[in-house]
C-alpha cells in the first residue's frame, strides 16, 4: 500500500507539473505568438509520410489587421456565444449529445455498419485548445484535458487574443493554415481586404475544410455562406 500511495503521489505531481507547463505556455501567448499547434505538427508528419513532402502556408496577421468582416463570419458560423460564455456552452454540447444519441439509436435500429455522424458542440475556445495542445482521438482523459486547458485560455488570455491566435491557426485546407493563407489561396487578396460573403465563405468552410477546398464554390457554401452573411451583424465581437 505504501509504494501504491507513493504511485499515487508521483502520477498526481506528474499531472500538476503538466497543467503547470500548459498554463506557462499559455500565458506567454499573451505577448508571444504560437510558432505551431499540436494539430500542425501533426498535419506535417502525414504529409510527409504520404508525399514525402510539405506544401505549407500560413503567415501570421495582426489583430487589429484582421477584419471584422471574418471575426464576425466565424463567430456567427461557429460560436454564436463566443463573446459571452466562459469558454463552453453548455447548452449547445448539451443538444449536441442529444442529436448524438438519438443519431445512434437510429444507425443501431437500421443495423447500418455506418458510425453515424458526430456533432460536436465545441467552442472556437475548445477548438483552440485541442488544436495547440491535444491530439485528434475521441477519450474521455482526453476531453478532460480539453476542458482544463479551455478554462485556461479564457482565465489567462482575452477574448480578443484568442480569437486572433484561432483565426491565424486554424485550418483552411491541406497544408493551408491562417486567415491570410486562406484569403491569398482562395480570393488572391489579403486578409484585411475580405468581403463579407467571402468571409462568410470561409467560415462556412472550417468544420471540414479539406472536404470543402475540393469545391470552395459549391452550391452548399454559397448557400451556408448567404445564411451567415444575413446573422453577421448580430454577431458580439468580443
Amino acid at each position: 500500500m505504501r509504494h501504491i500511495g507513493r504511485l499515487i503521489a508521483v502520477l498526481a505531481l506528474a499531472v500538476l507539473c503538466l497543467q503547470l507547463w500548459f498554463a506557462g505556455r499559455i500565458a506567454l501567448m499573451n505577448v508571444l505568438a504560437p510558432q505551431s499547434t499540436s494539430f500542425q505538427r501533426s498535419e506535417a508528419l502525414r504529409l510527409l509520410k504520404d508525399r514525402q513532402q510539405v506544401a505549407w502556408a500560413q503567415s501570421w496577421v495582426d489583430n487589429d489587421r484582421l477584419p471584422g468582416t471574418l471575426k464576425r463570419a466565424v463567430i456567427a458560423s461557429e460560436d454564436d456565444g463566443f463573446a459571452e460564455h466562459g469558454g463552453v456552452d453548455w447548452d449547445a454540447l448539451k443538444g449536441a449529445w442529444q442529436k448524438n444519441e438519438k443519431a445512434q439509436a437510429r444507425a443501431e435500429a437500421r443495423k447500418t455498419k455506418k458510425p453515424p455522424k458526430v456533432i460536436g458542440g465545441s467552442t472556437i475556445t475548445q477548438q483552440l485548445a485541442k488544436n495547440l495542445f491535444l491530439s485528434g482521438e475521441r477519450t474521455l482523459l482526453r476531453k478532460g484535458q480539453e476542458l482544463v486547458l479551455t478554462l485556461m485560455l479564457e482565465g489567462l488570455l482575452s477574448k480578443q487574443r484568442i480569437l486572433e491566435i484561432y483565426l491565424n491557426s486554424v485550418e483552411w485546407g491541406e497544408g493551408l493554415f491562417g486567415a491570410q493563407a486562406a484569403a491569398r489561396h482562395y480570393f488572391r487578396t489579403d486578409a484585411s481586404r475580405l468581403g463579407a460573403f467571402e468571409a462568410a465563405r470561409l467560415a462556412v468552410m472550417l468544420p471540414a475544410p479539406k472536404r470543402f477546398e475540393r469545391q470552395p464554390g459549391s452550391a452548399y457554401v454559397m448557400g451556408r455562406a448567404a445564411l451567415i452573411v444575413g446573422r453577421m451583424p448580430s454577431a458580439q465581437l468580443p
